[in-house]
């Protein structure tokens, strides 16, 4: 049998990818105000990048008001919020796409000015991130001291992904992806430079991997584990996340999420953390494809600075089932055409990430003609 390509079929669940090229998850901040409603924009957007039997992971989505950490995000705790996604989901179902929704607690990575009533941000430890963050207004401000969750609050925490994976549901995605990555609440309580508790969700791996574990088997209460998948970053270093001996404690909680049949493992590589903000290249730590790929059964979907070349020897070495992109995908709505032909990519527009409206978002050209 001849090795899988970055073009070939794939089975993820009950769906079957055409290719393997993934539309990684990227915030943009251009949901509607006031409510963080998606909008026709939005559908716009996806739509462009829908491709039959190909995966889009759609952006972050707080989970609860208090999950959100920048302006203008999307949530998925409200029934404007599930129509509004209604809209891009059938906008990328027109074209024969598969999306995932990913759902998103941002815990200490936020500011007073976008929690409720003024409030200070949550976390697992009255720990502050150095440095500056953004402000409702878009304003660099320093970051905050969180308040440390109750253990009563952290089981509220869990529940609210169960009511957002349902209206998930009811918004018509295929199906979920937990983001745990990238310094967010998740990683937070799995990492004990963010988690000083003393309470059943700290201390050993054990206990520090208690949330995660809760929140996949909550989403899967709704979903099913087979669409269901999970998105870690082992070796990075975004919102002053880091682990001493991250094989131990992600190992652990690799094997925990395998034994609940999660349909796949989503791995941002190390080269690439924090690369939303700034080009970002850190080649001397491992591939975390690489070192956790041995004990992962199901589909393992690698993300970070790929190109064209080093996604097809992934994929063709077994390392990675699929490969996510998310800058290239920004600037190329028809980004698996280009890889499969191998032609020129569009330059993305760094200045045009976050906020704003079309420019950036719905203007990218594609290749001419298009295939329908």
């Amino acid at each position: 049998m001849s090795a899988p390509s970055l073009f070939s079929p794939l089975r993820l669940g009950p769906h079957d990818l055409a290719h393997r090229v993934v539309m990684a998850p990227l915030t943009r901040s251009r949901a509607l105000q006031p409510g963080n409603v998606p909008g026709p924009l939005n559908a716009e957007y996806y739509g462009q990048r829908a491709s039959r039997g190909g995966l889009i992971i759609a952006e972050a989505s707080q989970v609860v008001p208090t999950g959100q950490g920048f302006p203008c995000t999307p949530g998925i705790h409200s029934a404007e919020q599930a129509a509004g996604w209604r809209l891009v989901t059938d906008a990328i179902h027109a074209r024969g796409g598969i999306v995932y929704l990913q759902l998103w607690h941002v815990g200490r990575v936020s500011h007073s000015s976008m929690q409720p009533g003024g409030a200070l941000p949550v976390a697992p430890s009255a720990i502050a991130i150095p440095g500056n963050t953004m402000d409702r207004d878009w304003k660099q401000v320093p970051f905050e001291t969180p308040r440390a969750l109750t253990t009563a609050e952290v089981g509220g925490i869990v529940e609210a992904y169960g009511r957002a994976a349902a209206l998930a549901l009811e918004a018509g995605f295929d199906g979920v992806e937990i983001h745990g990555a990238n310094g967010y609440l998740i990683e937070q309580f799995l990492q004990s430079r963010s988690n000083r508790r003393d309470d059943i969700y700290g201390g050993p791996v054990e206990n520090r991997t208690r949330l995660l574990f809760e929140v996949a088997d909550a989403v899967t209460g709704v979903w099913g584990a087979e669409r269901v998948g999970v998105r870690l970053s082992p070796w990075g270093i975004a919102n002053d996340s880091g682990e001493e001996n991250p094989e131990v404690l992600y190992g652990h909680a690799i094997a925990g999420l395998a034994a609940r049949g999660i349909s796949y493992l989503h791995l941002i590589e190390p080269r690439a953390s924090g690369a939303g903000r700034a080009e970002v290249d850190r080649p001397e730590q491992p591939l975390a494809t690489a070192v956790f790929r041995p004990h992962w059964p199901g589909v393992l979907i690698g993300a970070g600075n790929y190109t064209r070349d080093s996604a097809m020897a992934a994929v063709a070495g077994g390392t990675a089932d699929a490969v996510a992109f998310g800058r290239a995908f920004i600037a190329n709505p028809d980004l698996p055409r280009r890889l499969e032909l191998g032609a020129a990519l569009n330059p993305y527009n760094r200045p045009t990430f976050y906020g704003g409206g079309a420019e950036g978002y719905t203007d990218y050209p594609a290749l001419e003609p298009e295939v329908a």
